[in-house]
């Protein structure tokens, strides 16, 4: 895990590393393994002024047909001066984020019937359009589930929320 990262929040305000909330995705599927779950990652972010902007990364767990929960956190990344390296950081963000929460998830035993996707802030409609392929291609090649708007809800709802 790195340990420059700061800490994810929960939605009681507590501040959590990967490794607790790992525990607490598998404490909230394990509580009806009647469900499927989905656990997905996205990352959004807002320009700022000097060419800074603001990266927020979320952490869903879905259990499917019945809520979820989530997790974010505040990255301070640099700064940027177009929209491809904003949008492609947002992806390595998540891709990081994915590692770390899938070396502590892939820990735990016993869970079931559960998927994990990465979700990017990109669509057919808009400016990021021409960087969809690219995007897709970078997460497939990390060999996770690539989606993107509409269904990039992590990213562009979730994460959005607080950006």
């Amino acid at each position: 895990m790195q340990e420059n990262l700061p800490l994810f929040n929960d939605a009681y305000g507590l501040k959590l590393d990967a490794e607790r909330v790992a525990r607490e995705i598998v404490a909230f599927m394990r509580t009806d393994e009647r469900y499927a779950y989905k656990v997905m990652i996205g990352t959004d972010s807002l320009a700022l002024a000097n060419n800074k902007a603001d990266f927020v990364t979320a952490i869903v767990v879905h259990r499917v047909g019945n809520g979820g929960r989530y997790f974010w956190r505040r990255v301070d990344a640099g700064k940027f001066f177009t929209l491809r390296d904003r949008i492609i950081r947002e992806v390595l963000i998540s891709l990081d984020a994915a590692k770390e929460i899938l070396e502590e998830l892939r820990k735990e035993k016993g869970i079931k019937r559960w998927s994990f996707e990465i979700h990017a802030d990109v669509g057919e409609n808009g400016k990021t359009k021409a960087l969809m392929q690219e995007v897709i291609g970078m997460i497939r090649g990390s060999n996770f589930e690539a989606r993107t708007k509409p269904e990039s809800y992590a990213a562009s709802k979730v994460a959005d929320r607080h950006v």
